[in-house]
Order: C-alpha cells, then sequence, then structure tokens
C-alpha cells in the first residue's frame, strides 16, 4: 500500500507541477506549458469562465423540441402540467382586470408606442420560460426606460388592478419571471446604463436591467470583479439577480448577495419609489428594507437600481480537477481546503461519474483531463490571491498533503487559461448535457453537508434503472443541483420524485431553494422549509406592501395565502 501510494503521489506530482521535472507531465493536455503557471497574466481574464463555452450559445440550444408545458383552458382556470413540479390547477384570479384600448393607449403616452409591445411574435419569447416548462399568456409588453416610467406603470395599473409580472433575462428556472395567465409584462432591459463607479470603494452603481456580463467586463477594466459569478450571466439581468437573491460559484469566498448589495431603488405596487440606493458599509438606522427586495422575486416591489460592493480583481489565478474515490473524500477534502488555502479559496465545486459521463457523451468539445480512469466523484478547485509565490506554495502543499492522505485519487492543475476554461466547461456545460440528453427533472437544494449526497443515493435506490440520477453543485456552500435525467417526461415518474424530494429535504432540516427562487413551481411547497407563522409573517408583509397582489401573482407564497 504504501508503495503503490508514493507511486500515486509521483504521478500526481509530476502532472501538477511539470516544472519539477525535467519531463514532459504525464497528461497530454498539461503539455501546453513547459512549466507550472500559479497565477495567470491579468490580461488573460479567467475570472470570464465562458472563453471557451459562451453563455449565449448555452441559452441558444434550449429550443422546443418538446412539449415542455400542456396549457388547457377551463374556464377561469389554466391546467398546467408542468414537468418539474406538481404544480396542478392554477385559478386566474378573479379580481384582476383585462387590459383594453385605454390602457395602451395610456402607457403609449408613457412610453411611446414603440415601447408598447403587442406584436405576438416577440411576445412568444416573453411568454415563455428559458427552459420552455412555463407558458403564459400575456398580450401586452412594457419597456421602461426610467424609474419614473416603472413608478407611473405600476400606479395606473394598481388603480386598475393590474397584474404585472417584472422580468429581467428570463433565466429562471422556477417560472418566476413569466406570466402565468395573461399578466402584462414590464421588462427592465431598457435600464441598462451603469451609472457610477468609484474605484477606491469598488462600489458600483447601476441599473437593474444590466447585463450581469455586463458589468463583469466593465468591472475587469477598472481592475475589479463581481462577487457574483453564474453560468446564465451573458442573458441574466442583475436586477434579476437580487431579486432571487442569485448564489453562483463564488459564494464560498464571497458570500451571497444579502452582503454585497449596498442599496437598492424599488418601485412599490402604488408606484411610491423607495430610494435606498446607499453607497455606505455601514448605516444602522432603522430596519435595514432593502432585504426584503432581495430574494422576494418581484412580489414585494420592482427592483430598479442596485449598488453593489465589489472586490478588487487578484492576479494570481489557479484552478484544479482532481478526481476523489468517494464523497466522503469529498467533504474531507473541503475542509483541508478551507484550513490549508484559507483566504485565497475561490470556488470548490463537485459533480458525480454519472455527471461527467453525461457531459463527456453530450457536450461537444468535453473531454476527461485525468482519463487513466473514471472515478466516482471530481471536484473542481479555484484559488484566487494576490502572491504568486505564496499561493502556488500554499496549494501546492494542500494538493500533495490531500493525495497522500488518500482524498484525492489523481488530479491536474491547469497550465494556461483555456485548460482553466476547459476544466470550468465540465462543470457549467452539466445542465446543457442534461438538456441534450432528454428530459430532466431539476431540483436546487440546500442540504447539510454530511447528509447531501444521500439523497442522491436513496432517489436512485427509488428509480432503479427508469431514469438517470445526477448529483453536482456548489459544495462548498452545502448547495446540491439533483437532476433526474429520462428520455421522456412521465408523470409516474414525477410521482416517484415528489414530494419524496421535499419530505425528505425537510426531515433533513434542508432548503427546498438554495438558489434558484420559489417561482411558481414551489410556491405551494414553501412549508417544506418555512414554518406555517413564518409563512404567514411573510403573507402579510405581502399584503401591506401589495394589498391587491398586482406584482407578480401565484409565485412565492402558497396559492391559498395569496388568492
Amino acid at each position: 500500500m504504501a508503495k503503490h501510494n508514493n507511486r500515486a503521489t509521483l504521478q500526481f506530482l509530476l502532472r501538477c507541477f511539470p516544472h519539477r521535472s525535467r519531463n514532459p507531465p504525464l497528461l497530454p493536455s498539461a503539455g501546453l506549458s513547459s512549466r507550472f503557471i500559479s497565477g495567470f497574466d491579468e490580461k488573460n481574464r479567467l475570472l470570464q469562465r465562458n472563453i471557451v463555452h459562451g453563455d449565449r450559445q448555452l441559452l441558444s440550444f434550449f429550443n422546443p423540441v418538446r412539449n415542455f408545458v400542456e396549457t388547457k383552458q377551463w374556464g377561469v382556470g389554466i391546467q398546467r402540467k408542468c414537468y418539474g413540479s406538481l404544480a396542478g390547477l392554477v385559478q386566474r384570479n378573479p379580481r384582476f382586470s383585462k387590459f383594453n384600448d385605454d390602457d395602451v393607449r395610456y402607457f403609449e403616452g408613457i412610453l411611446g408606442s414603440k415601447n408598447v409591445v403587442q406584436d405576438e411574435d416577440r411576445l412568444v419569447t416573453s411568454n415563455t420560460d428559458w427552459m420552455h416548462k412555463y407558458k403564459g399568456s400575456s398580450k401586452l409588453l412594457l419597456q421602461p426606460r426610467t424609474t419614473d416610467e416603472v413608478a407611473q406603470i405600476l400606479k395606473y395599473c394598481n388603480s386598475r388592478c393590474l397584474a404585472v409580472v417584472p422580468q429581467g433575462g428570463n433565466t429562471g428556472l422556477v417560472g418566476g419571471s413569466v406570466p402565468v395567465f395573461d399578466e402584462v409584462i414590464i421588462s427592465l432591459s431598457s435600464m441598462n446604463k451603469i451609472i457610477s463607479f468609484d474605484k477606491v470603494s469598488g462600489i458600483l452603481v447601476c441599473e437593474a436591467g444590466c447585463i450581469l456580463e455586463n458589468i463583469i467586463s466593465f468591472l475587469d477594466n477598472e481592475g475589479f470583479i463581481m462577487p457574483l459569478d453564474l453560468g446564465a450571466k451573458g442573458s441574466c439581468q442583475i436586477g434579476g439577480n437580487v431579486s432571487t437573491n442569485a448564489g453562483g460559484l463564488r459564494l464560498v469566498r464571497y458570500g451571497s448577495l444579502h452582503g454585497n448589495i449596498l442599496g437598492v431603488e424599488a418601485v412599490l405596487a402604488n408606484g411610491t419609489v423607495l430610494d435606498m440606493l446607499k453607497t455606505l458599509r455601514k448605516d444602522n438606522t432603522g430596519y435595514d428594507l432593502k432585504h426584503l427586495f432581495i430574494g422576494s422575486e418581484g412580489s414585494l416591489g420592482i427592483v430598479t437600481k442596485v449598488s453593489i460592493l465589489t472586490p478588487p480583481k487578484l492576479s494570481a489565478v489557479n484552478v484544479a480537477f482532481l478526481g476523489c474515490k468517494d464523497y466522503n473524500s469529498c467533504q474531507k477534502l473541503l475542509q483541508e481546503a478551507k484550513r490549508k488555502l484559507g483566504e485565497i479559496l475561490s470556488a470548490f465545486e463537485f459533480l458525480d461519474s454519472q455527471s461527467m459521463n453525461l457531459v463527456l457523451n453530450h457536450l461537444e468539445g468535453a473531454r476527461n483531463p485525468i482519463p487513466t480512469s473514471l472515478h466516482n466523484f471530481y471536484v473542481l478547485i479555484e484559488t484566487t490571491g494576490s502572491d504568486e509565490s505564496s499561493d502556488k506554495q500554499k496549494l501546492e502543499a494542500f494538493l500533495l498533503g490531500s493525495m497522500e492522505n488518500e482524498l484525492i485519487s489523481d488530479g491536474v492543475l491547469a497550465q494556461d487559461i483555456n485548460q482553466a476554461s476547459s476544466f470550468w466547461l465540465l462543470r457549467e456545460g452539466i445542465p446543457e448535457a442534461l438538456m441534450r440528453a432528454g428530459a430532466v427533472y431539476k431540483y436546487d437544494l440546500s442540504i447539510p453537508l454530511e447528509h447531501m449526497y444521500s439523497l442522491v443515493e436513496e432517489m436512485r435506490s427509488r428509480l432503479g434503472s427508469t431514469a438517470n440520477v445526477v448529483g453536482y453543485g456548489h459544495l462548498g456552500d452545502s448547495n446540491l443541483h439533483l437532476n433526474v435525467s429520462t428520455p421522456h417526461y412521465d408523470d409516474k415518474i414525477l410521482s416517484q420524485i415528489e414530494p419524496f424530494v421535499y419530505e425528505w429535504t425537510s426531515k433533513h432540516r434542508g432548503s427546498i431553494s438554495a438558489e434558484h427562487g420559489i417561482g411558481l413551481m414551489k410556491a405551494n411547497k414553501i412549508y417544506y422549509s418555512k414554518s406555517r407563522e413564518t409563512v404567514q409573517l411573510m403573507a402579510s408583509i405581502k399584503n401591506l406592501m401589495d394589498p391587491n397582489h398586482i406584482l407578480n401573482p401565484y409565485k412565492v407564497l402558497p396559492h391559498s395565502l395569496t388568492s
């Protein structure tokens, strides 16, 4: 055992640190550089991980190759067969008005005719979520350009009891950004200006319609980075990110948006503009109301501007892709990474062998960087620091120690930006691979780390050969993306998944929504994660701030409390 372990450690050493030997690295793909590069040159811009795998290409793949939604008119209700949740019968609220020609003329007077859209072809995209799973029937899309225009729209809609749905990049996965029925769509896409940036404090102020990737590029040129990084950054907008409290790949380093958003400007249902657009890190004057709008999915007000604390860009960036024999090794590796890498640890992602197989079989350009054998689990670790020499020493000591302690079976360290991007492709490309494989049931869960992968194993036992159960996600913050892949959608399979997946998560004191939000998909499931007293208080806040319930109806809260 000792000789075998020493031999494996030596192979790993040569593969990750070719500068230690005159011989070429054992992994052919590592031969892109003759020496180990601890930190990429700043011009490489490693942090923009879509260099190889652009998000626009990712989003463009999801075409309606199947009927994802079956819709039938049942009087004032719609029977929705939503393949990701048993949404059941959702009734249109009879209190809501339907817009007429007078309403259209009023909106045209505010916005101009070109920003009041009734064209059916243009409305198809805004009515349908990006997975083609939820489809509304709105006949009106409004495109305000200023906060004042948003305020005028909402004041009027509230007086007429016209329901509205705010919409950003429409990249959500739970039906939160599309109409359920004929709600008026308010698109924030035209509000896309960066208002100010303070290079001393790193505080950015921008409008809600700014695309996340554009903000990342702007900050990159200024020598800073966004504390938020998502696979959908090429299309998602910062207002939607804030409204859903998006998590992403850097949460283990920079925390959630509740900590990085310093202020917001939001418009209430009655048209009142709340100016909370502070750029202060300290402000203990009363209730911190901005937090009501972070994660409430546009159900309490429409976010129109945000101020964000952004960290400086650091030059020494490393990405390692590692193989582990079991989930317990992944947990121990995370524990050691937090202790040994500390402040330079910026991402800790994991995927199981089923995830890897899907990516290799269905994603063009993907290949296993450690192909000597298929491992049960894979871990991607990224470090970001300012001292190349010190970071390199830390990472070398951590990787070699982990190999000798048999926490790592094999691994490779990226030698340049292209190889680093190819590693990230394996992790970020899983959703696309799942869609290429057929039908997919997606669950975004937060579960205590020690129990997290047990759900995947139990789901496999439960479904047997009828489905391919895949587990991957942000191990650094206990976020599991559980996906069930099948050749086609099947109610029998869905009944095996739900409500079991929610009951299991609740039993282990987890959350049924880690970062994707509640939306329509989980509105009636919220009790699995929140007590009735807590949900009732949420409903009271909703009634206070939006008494007519016109803001994003049927979402977030149980329909029994909002109908």
